[in-house]
């Protein structure tokens, strides 16, 4: 039965990624073991709802989604169990998922009263190798925290094993986790908050992630701030510039995306630039306890070291910026020349440069913040859970990349000069063709007879004598008329 239950969830989730190519993919496991009773008998309960709003919220038009309750498999219980497949229209996801967990209660264990444990686990490796197929996507799991198989009391044991799925575990990109406080009291057991985690499969979900991070569509349902499990390793930090110094016509700004742009005057050709940036740490809930900081930019094929005014990073917590000076190399030399074709066809918006900046941090110790532990406590008492949070040891340095582009704003002076002098060499050249397409008139005397001649430039015209015979030929050019080709004898000149 197990096997079967899964085959089908794996068999209707991918099919549905098939119909949704290039759409993001989303696993939603909504745990309903023991220790979740309260959530479920709890009249005064908002876990139901939240799953249906935050599907609602995330889940886009031509996504795929699959909403499946989890606890401990067990023969004749198998866990993941799917509730609902679909290709998303955007308007009916939450009504659909409020529609399949209506009748959604705690589990018990086959053939028996007491109520099913519970395996985080094996939950997200269900969803990542069976739903979501070995694809990339989004894995959603709305859980109390206690991860007890087998009613095993060793909660710090399990949870470090969920915990090593997540950290060591090659397919997960990334994962964020929301504590939420939701107080419910139920016939067993009482709680006082819920975590939603979410783990993005894959570097494409990751992706997806970040881009609903960044519209807040997750922060339209969760307004909590998420805490970052993973990657500790990257993406750590990120400079905003807060004043330029010493470089007439270059200004620094943060670009939309989260990138930094610097804008440039094609006539500025200083060749460095002091910048004082505000340090930031991008790693809630964790604090930078002390790093080395190196950093170095790639621009115009450019590989420079950025120097700092200091390459310690000491106490920085999130939300609480450190100043950073610097000086910058700026690629003055590879911007084109206002004059240039490149600077011609820009002219009127901006050339643009890409480029990067890499910031490495050494020797990095993390901490988890006070204040977190303490909100974990308060929320989930008694569970070790934040323990749990410290960074693997093995992380000890970090990267960030941060994206550039040197933008050189041309102005039309250029380009309307370049179009003064081809309008004037269009002028002159049509009155070259004018002049030379005119018919010009020539007086010749053959035998004292005063003719009248009309040739166009670049013509020639046999000139006869009374009887018939070709005594001449009258030449034309842009500069006059000439006789050629003389018979001996004739009595031919121009004019009378």
């Amino acid at each position: 039965m197990r096997a079967l239950v899964r085959h089908v969830l794996a068999l209707l989730a991918l099919l549905l990624l098939a119909a949704s190519a290039g759409a993001t993919p989303h696993v939603f496991l909504v745990q309903n073991s023991g220790w979740m009773e309260p959530f479920y008998s709890d009249p005064k309960s908002q876990f139901k709802p939240l799953v249906g709003a935050l599907a609602g919220a995330v889940v886009q038009p031509g996504d795929a989604l699959v909403l499946a309750s989890f606890n401990q498999s067990l023969p004749g219980a198998p866990s993941p169990k799917a509730l609902l497949s679909l290709k998303a229209d955007g308007k009916t996801v939450r009504g659909r998922v409020n529609e399949a967990l209506a009748n959604l209660d705690t589990a018990r264990k086959p053939g028996s009263a007491a109520l099913a444990d519970t395996d985080l686990g094996e939950a997200v490796q269900a969803a990542i190798s069976t739903a979501l197929g070995g694809k990339a996507g989004i894995v959603w799991l709305l859980t109390n925290n206690r991860n007890s198989p087998n009613n095993d009391q060793a909660t710090a044991a399990r949870n470090r094993e969920f915990y090593e799925l997540i950290h060591r575990g090659a397919a997960i990109d990334k994962v964020v986790a929301f504590p939420l406080r939701m107080p419910v009291q139920g016939r067993h057991y009482q709680a006082n908050g819920l975590m939603v985690y979410a783990f993005a499969v894959g570097k494409e979900g990751s992706r997806a992630l970040d881009s609903l991070l960044a519209s807040r569509r997750i922060a339209s349902v969760i307004t909590e701030q998420p805490a970052r499990l993973k990657p500790l390793d990257r993406d750590t930090v990120r400079l905003v510039p807060a004043q330029v110094e010493d470089a007439p016509g270059v200004a620094f700004s943060q670009a939309p995306g989260g990138g930094l742009r610097a804008d440039v005057d094609p006539d500025a050709r200083t060749p460095h630039a002091r910048i004082r940036w505000n340090l930031e740490n991008t790693m809630y809930p964790y604090t930078i306890v002390s790093a080395t900081l190196g950093a170095r930019s790639l621009l115009a094929g450019e590989d420079r070291k950025i120097e700092l005014a200091s390459t310690r990073v000491n106490g920085l917590a999130p939300g609480k910026p450190q100043p950073l000076g610097s000086t910058m190399q700026l690629p003055v030399a590879q911007l084109p020349d206002k004059w240039s074709m490149a600077a011609l066809k820009s002219a009127g918006s901006a050339y643009v440069l890409p480029g990067r900046i890499e910031l490495h941090l050494a020797n990095q110790q993390l901490a988890l913040s006070q204040a977190f532990r303490q909100r974990m406590a308060e929320l989930f008492p008694g569970d070790p859970l934040p323990d749990i949070f410290t960074p693997p040891p093995s992380i000890q340095a970090s990267n960030a990349v941060l994206p550039i582009e040197v933008r050189v704003h041309y102005g039309m002076g250029p380009l309307a000069a370049l179009g003064g002098i081809v309008a004037s060499l269009l002028a002159a050249g049509a009155a070259a063709a004018w002049a030379y397409g005119r018919p010009r008139v020539a007086q010749v005397t053959v035998e004292d007879e005063l003719r009248t001649m009309r040739a166009r430039p670049g013509t020639t015209q046999p000139i006869y004598d009374k009887a018939g015979t070709q005594v001449a030929v009258l030449r034309t050019t842009l500069f006059g008329h000439q006789l050629t080709d003389l018979r001996e004898g004739a009595q031919v000149r121009l004019g009378r």
